[in-house]
């Protein structure tokens, strides 16, 4: 990780984006334990997959995610429109 110029990094939990917008954001969804937690929150999820300007890259277990109806709205809208 040394080699990465970190002034263009930042690691911040879903709240810290609320009312910003950055390039390209890496969503991460792994959680320990069962159930989604807090990824069941729609607010923060919108907050999580509207923030991006170019590129939003979601990282989670999809059996996972489908067990929330929303979440697996998300993910099968994703694979009609090719945006795996």
């Amino acid at each position: 990780m040394d080699n990465i110029n970190k002034d263009f990094i930042e690691v911040e939990t879903i709240d810290g984006f609320q009312g910003r917008e950055k390039d390209i954001i890496i969503f991460s969804t792994v959680r320990a334990g069962r159930g989604i937690g807090f990824l069941k929150d729609v607010r923060r999820m919108n907050v999580a997959l509207t923030r991006a300007k170019y590129l939003n890259i979601v990282i989670g277990r999809q059996k996972t995610l489908k067990s929330d109806s929303i979440w697996e709205s998300y993910i099968d809208f994703s694979y009609k429109h090719k945006l795996r």
